[in-house]
């Protein structure tokens, strides 16, 4: 029986969180529903509601940091897939490879995480973080809705 619960974020790494506002926030309509620096880590942590899962913005504060030197060498872009679970180190635990090192605590939006240890499976690293019924389900529509000033884009084809 699997550990997860939900998709609840996909983590992009940049460079400069106000810039990529400016795309995700101004352009798409997204609402940040949380942002925090995490000293400990020199990284700034935005999350952006799309409904089901939030999207995350990732910025390194230091460049001399793990997090800094993945992006100079990858650039900006997807950086992990985070699922919610109960009881987030066993569940990354769980779902690593036989022999992969023991899983981290971390933290985020004030809930327990930690990154699924070992090499990415299949090119993607992955992350657990706490499930909280009550927000992730309960408190939460699943959906966005349409506001009156978004332009409906409709494309033809055929």
């Amino acid at each position: 029986m699997t550990p997860i619960r939900r998709l609840d974020h996909v983590a992009f790494v940049v460079r400069d969180t106000e810039a990529a506002l400016t795309t995700y926030r101004d352009r798409f309509g997204l609402r940040v529903a949380h942002t925090e620096v995490l000293e400990s880590l020199q990284v700034r942590l935005t999350y952006l509601d799309c409904g089901n899962a939030f999207l995350q913005l990732v910025e390194p504060l230091d460049s001399d940091t793990q997090l800094g030197r993945w992006l100079a060498e990858h650039g900006e872009g997807l950086h992990h897939v985070a699922f919610g679970v109960e009881g987030a180190v066993a569940a990354a635990a769980a779902l690593a490879a036989d022999g992969a090192p023991a899983a981290v605590e971390g933290q985020g939006r004030g809930r327990v995480s930690a990154f699924v240890p070992g090499e990415p499976l299949h090119g993607v690293q992955l992350e657990c973080t706490d499930f909280v019924y009550e927000e992730d389900v309960a408190g939460s529509p699943g959906w966005l809705a349409p506001s009156s000033d978004a332009a409906v884009v409709t494309e033809r084809v055929g």
